[in-house]
């Protein structure tokens, strides 16, 4: 075998063999005694070193193998999918109309209303409209009616005086409780809501009177910092404003609703004013109203 050769090929670089490089130390024709020398130290830094797995290696070579390459960066992969806000979007558009129009009675107490033909009038497909639907179901305004579609709820003059009782047992006392503790000039901030109402009113148009309302009466409640009263309370108010079978005090004319809306500039003024007194009469007042109109239909 051919240790020089082998060597030469495997690495690429010559090398001396132990053998051999004993061999060139101990000539002495051609070389000097220094140049014998440096053989052998050559020799020596390049033993040949057995590995594991049989393969050799120079003694005094770089046997560190290169670090390995970085990963390349993971992408992360996005699904496709259709944009939500748009249809969200559409499907709250059809549930402030289809309130809107309970509160005006374009949709009657009794009447089955299917989704695609209101979907056909709003311009869109039947799925934003059956959604709505569902969101009212929840809220009580209407009752599935299966393969037909929905029945707004029949309500009648009972049910009005009791919403307006829950309502003035939570909201009068946080009322009483907020004029003792809210300084004047934060209820002086609320004079565009008490303002808007009024000729909210003014339109006769129920339906913006009725929005209009309940973010003055939001408003208000919101001081509390109470966030669960506020959501009670106004679900207790939009509840309120659906419209009865055959009418009655819950569906009311221009100037109830003008009278109506006065009533919150004359709180308002109460409340800055810190007149406990005038706040307790008007609120119950306020409430109290439609229950008794409601009691005595």
């Amino acid at each position: 075998m051919r240790q020089g050769a082998q060597g030469s090929a495997e690495t690429g670089v010559p090398w001396v063999g132990v053998g051999r490089g004993r061999s060139a130390a101990g000539a002495g024709a051609g070389a000097g005694a220094a140049a014998g020398a440096r053989a052998a130290s050559a020799a020596a830094a390049q033993v040949r070193v057995p590995r594991q797995g049989g393969e050799a290696v120079v003694r005094g070579e770089h046997t560190h193998s290169e670090p390995p390459a970085p990963p390349a960066p993971v992408v992360p992969v996005v699904p496709r999918v259709r944009p939500v806000v748009q249809r969200a979007s559409v499907r709250g558009q059809i549930l402030d109309a289809l309130r809107a129009a309970l509160v005006a009675g374009d949709l009657r107490p009794g009447e089955v209303y299917s989704a695609p033909v209101l979907g056909e009038q709003f311009g869109v497909s039947a799925t934003p409209v059956r959604e709505a639907m569902q969101q009212l179901a929840l809220e009580g305004a209407v009752e599935v009616v299966p393969n037909r579609g929905f029945r707004v709820v029949e309500r009648g003059v009972r049910e009005l005086a009791e919403l307006a009782e829950v309502r003035a047992l939570i909201e009068v006392p946080v009322m009483l409780r907020l004029a003792r503790t809210v300084p004047a000039e934060r209820w002086a901030e609320l004079r565009p809501l008490a303002e808007a109402t009024v000729r909210a009113a003014s339109s006769g148009c129920r339906a913006t009177y009725a929005e209009a309302d309940r973010g003055f009466h939001r408003a208000v409640l919101s001081l509390s910092g109470n966030e669960q009263l506020v959501q009670i309370a106004e679900d207790l108010h939009r509840r309120a404003q659906w419209p009865l079978v055959g009418g009655g005090p819950g569906v009311r004319g221009r100037a109830d609703l003008v009278a109506d809306a006065h009533e919150h500039t004359a709180l308002l003024d109460a409340l800055v004013a810190r007149d406990l007194d005038v706040v307790r009469a008007l609120v119950g007042e306020h409430f109290g109203g439609a229950a008794g109109a409601a009691a005595a239909g």
